[in-house]
């Protein structure tokens, strides 16, 4: 069963990243707005970890600055969401791939 919060702890080590660059990546993306309680502790939504999940694939994967990310984010809606589901499934395809021929060659 999956949590409806996560704290910014558990989202740091989730993606492996500093929970600095959460906060950063919170002022830079209007889009990242975590819920916050009277504590100011920020609690993260599964919608929320999506986000941070496409930042990282723009910054990470398409190796895009922070404004191009920004922009790519500010686009259609959806559409960082589906190069990140395909280019995640090519990188699974490549390492069943790698798999077999590593069968075969034993």
């Amino acid at each position: 069963m999956q949590k409806l919060y996560y704290s910014i702890s558990e989202v740091a080590e989730m993606f492996q990243v500093n929970q600095s660059n959460l906060r950063f990546w919170e002022m830079e993306f209007t889009q990242l707005k975590p819920k916050r309680n009277d504590k100011k502790t920020r609690f993260y939504t599964l919608e929320d970890i999506q986000i941070i999940k496409q930042i990282i694939f723009l910054i990470n994967d398409q190796k895009l600055t922070l404004e191009g990310a920004k922009k790519k984010l500010n686009q259609k809606k959806g559409t960082v969401e589906k190069q990140q589901e395909i280019a995640e499934r090519l990188r699974n395809i490549r390492q069943e791939l790698v798999g077999i021929v590593k069968s075969f060659s034993e």
